[in-house]
């Protein structure tokens, strides 16, 4: 029993909608249709933000490889723009790196909401390789996806769709330094944002009700806390509106048949 006094159910041994059960063929076939899903909007979004890095690190100074290099193995937009902007204003390598760590507390929780719906057989230590394809888009993509593919095709389905996000992300960054001074600034920083917004609208599409109550709730909150503490109005909104839709999914959305997705 959950500490709500709710029975706990595995993620993987939800239900799966009747005509989505034979969705993929086999994994191969799994892992190319994620490519296919990767190919379109995700990509096109993921390759214009890393353009946009690409440019603010060249316009920042930052050597071509350095820049490239970061989009290789940190694949973290947010991260990768925090420890441009660190570096330049002569941070430590410590206050740096404790950053860049804190940026990406919010992997825990897509991780511990994402791969628990892989298949019982697929959750062991190659999952440590998997996990670099975790990004906001790859996991939006696959929380919106994973309720009509069969829960031993989902790991194919997510390697094939991170892995396509994650290839497109080098030359998107190596374009974008190339680029660099031929558009406005604001283009550039638009450039950067657009992932985040893609990300946002794609997680209105989650099934559960809950994504989008705990989206308009950030809606509310994000400006209220802005206008009392700008430097700290981000964490306390998603706090406070992600604790608030926490309860009222518990309380309320989760009694009722068919809002809970």
């Amino acid at each position: 029993m959950s500490s709500a006094g709710q029975p706990y159910i595995d993620p993987s041994e939800i239900a799966l909608e009747e005509p989505a059960a034979e969705r993929f063929k086999n994994p191969r076939h799994a892992f190319w249709s994620g490519m296919r899903d990767a190919a379109g909007a995700p990509a096109m979004v993921l390759f214009a933000g890393m353009v946009g890095f690409g440019a603010m690190g060249k316009t920042n100074g930052f050597d071509v490889w350095f820049t490239t290099f970061t989009s290789f193995f940190m694949f973290a937009l947010p991260g990768q723009v925090v420890l441009i902007e660190m570096a330049i204003t002569g941070s430590s390598v410590l206050a740096i790196a404790l950053a860049v760590t804190l940026t990406s507390t919010r992997f825990i929780t897509m991780t511990v909401t994402l791969f628990p719906q892989f298949h019982q057989k697929d959750r062991n230590r190659s999952l440590y390789a998997s996990v670099h394809l975790l990004a906001m888009t790859a996991w939006a993509v696959s929380m919106r996806e994973f309720h009509s593919i069969e829960v031993k095709h989902r790991l194919s389905y997510f390697v094939g769709l991170g892995l396509l996000c994650w290839l497109i992300s080098v030359p998107g960054t190596i374009l974008g330094y190339y680029l660099a001074g031929m558009v406005p600034p604001a283009v550039t920083l638009g450039l950067v944002f657009i992932n985040p917004l893609f990300f946002l609208l794609t997680f209105t599409e989650v099934k559960p009700w809950i994504n989008r109550v705990a989206i308009l709730l950030g809606c509310v909150f994000g400006p209220i806390f802005f206008v009392l503490d700008r430097d700290t109005s981000l964490l306390t909104a998603g706090v406070v509106g992600g604790t608030l839709a926490y309860f009222i999914d518990r309380k309320f959305l989760r009694k009722k048949v068919g809002v809970i997705g």
